[in-house]
């Protein structure tokens, strides 16, 4: 079975950093890529960053460009989302995610989700 566990969320205010991990089972990151998406109250759910090895490749959407950071760990399976300077728009339940081999902001791409983190971010 396939899973992915993400850890981290929580309530921070605003300019402060968080991170969040997505520890994955089942499948290898030469596989697939595992990213973050995000869903604010009230808005779809938004593709945030990814990380693909199959390419070498990284994406940002650019709301937090310059502010997050994604990286992987492949001895533990583990993406990490290092949120830096955080801002009440970045307030939203974060859910990891994975796609076959490459990058993708699309949901009805996406071929495994984990549950969702929340992270709070109060002015």
């Amino acid at each position: 079975d396939v899973q992915l566990q993400a850890y981290g969320g929580g309530l921070v205010q605003t300019g402060e950093s968080l991170s969040l991990s997505c520890a994955a089972s089942g499948i290898t990151f030469d596989d697939y890529a595992i990213g973050w998406f995000r869903q604010a109250p009230g808005k779809g759910r938004e593709a945030v960053s990814c990380i693909s090895r199959s390419d070498g490749t990284t994406y940002y959407a650019d709301s937090v460009k310059g502010r997050f950071t994604i990286s992987g760990d492949d001895a533990k399976n583990t993406v990490y989302l290092q949120m830096n300077n955080l801002k009440s728009e970045d307030t939203a339940i974060y859910y990891c995610a994975a796609a076959a081999v490459f990058c993708t902001i699309q949901p009805l791409e996406i071929d495994y989700w984990g549950q969702g983190t929340l992270v709070t971010v109060s002015s």
